[in-house]
C-alpha cells in the first residue's frame, strides 16, 4: 500500500480502494492521491476500473473495503447528510452529457442549484447565461432544448452544469467521447479554463491521449484494478513502464494483451 503523504494534505486520498461485482474484482486495493488545485488524468483501457474509481470518490458506488478521504475528512463511514454537504462540493462531466430531455438548457445549467434551494426559479435564467458565456455559448441557447443541439454544444451545457455551483473538485469523465478532433480540442481548453477560473481540483478519466496532454497536470495509469504508474504529463512519452509505454502508443505487442472472443 501507497506510504501516508508527507506535507500538505491531499484534496483527494484514496487508500486501499476495492470494489466487485460478482467474481470480478473491477479494484483491487487502490491507493491515488490527488492534490489542491491539480489536474489529474487517469487513463486506462476498457474496464480498466477507470469509471467505478470515479463513482466510488463521488459516492454513485458504495466501496467494499478501503478509504476515500476529501481533505483529510473520511467520507465512506459518512451519514447521508454529511455526505451530501460534501457532494455539493463536486462538480461532474458525464461521458454523454446526461442533459434532461424535458427540460431546457438553462434548467439544465441551474439543476444542482435549484434542488438544493440555493438558487430561486427567477434568478436560475440568468445564472445560466452567465455560466454559458464561459463555455462559449449564446445566451439565446439557455431556452433550447438538449435535442436542438449539437454534440459539442451539449457537450458545452453539461460542462456549464458542472460549473454553475462554482465547486472546488470537478470531475469529467470521457470528456471528448463522440467528438471530432476539433471539437475535443476545444472542449479540453474550456476545461483548463474553468479549471483554473475556478482554482479547482480536477480528476479526468479518458483513454484519449490527446486530450490527456492537453488537460493534465499530471497522469496516472490504471491496469487490473491498481495504479501501476503515476508521473507528470510531460513524462507520458517515456514513462518508463511498459504497460504505460505500450497504452500510450496504442501499440499492439506488449504486457497488455486482449482477449478476444471468436
Amino acid at each position: 500500500m501507497m506510504a501516508p503523504p508527507s506535507g500538505p494534505v491531499p484534496r483527494i486520498s484514496v487508500r486501499g480502494l476495492g470494489k466487485s461485482f460478482g467474481p470480478k474484482r473491477v479494484l483491487d486495493q487502490l491507493d491515488l492521491d490527488v492534490g489542491p488545485g491539480e489536474s489529474l488524468v487517469i487513463i486506462g483501457g476498457s474496464g480498466s476500473g477507470k469509471s467505478v474509481l470515479l463513482k466510488c470518490i463521488i459516492g454513485l458506488i458504495e466501496p467494499d473495503q478501503g478509504s476515500i478521504r476529501i481533505d483529510g475528512v473520511e467520507i465512506t463511514t459518512m451519514g447521508r447528510a454529511e455526505r451530501e454537504k460534501v457532494r455539493a462540493r463536486f462538480g461532474m462531466l458525464f461521458q454523454a452529457g446526461a442533459l434532461f430531455d424535458s427540460l431546457p438548457v438553462w434548467q439544465n445549467v441551474c439543476f444542482g442549484l435549484l434542488q438544493t434551494g440555493r438558487i430561486t426559479a427567477r434568478e436560475a435564467r440568468g445564472r445560466a447565461v452567465e455560466v454559458l458565456a464561459q463555455v462559449g455559448l449564446a445566451d439565446t441557447v439557455a431556452d433550447l432544448w438538449p435535442a436542438e443541439l449539437s454534440g459539442g454544444m451539449q457537450k458545452r451545457v453539461a460542462l456549464a452544469r458542472a460549473i454553475a455551483a462554482q465547486p472546488d473538485i470537478l470531475f469529467f469523465d470521457e470528456p471528448t467521447t463522440g467528438l471530432d478532433p476539433i471539437m475535443g480540442a476545444v472542449i479540453d481548453g474550456l476545461i483548463v479554463d474553468c479549471v483554473k477560473r475556478l482554482g479547482a481540483t480536477a480528476v479526468s478519466i479518458t483513454h484519449d491521449m490527446a486530450s490527456a496532454r492537453r488537460i493534465a497536470d499530471r497522469v496516472a495509469m490504471i491496469f487490473k484494478g491498481r495504479i501501476i504508474w503515476s508521473g507528470p504529463a510531460s513524462a507520458i512519452d517515456e514513462p518508463g513502464e511498459p504497460h504505460v509505454a505500450q497504452f500510450v502508443r496504442g501499440a499492439r505487442e506488449g504486457p497488455i494483451t486482449m482477449e478476444l472472443r471468436r
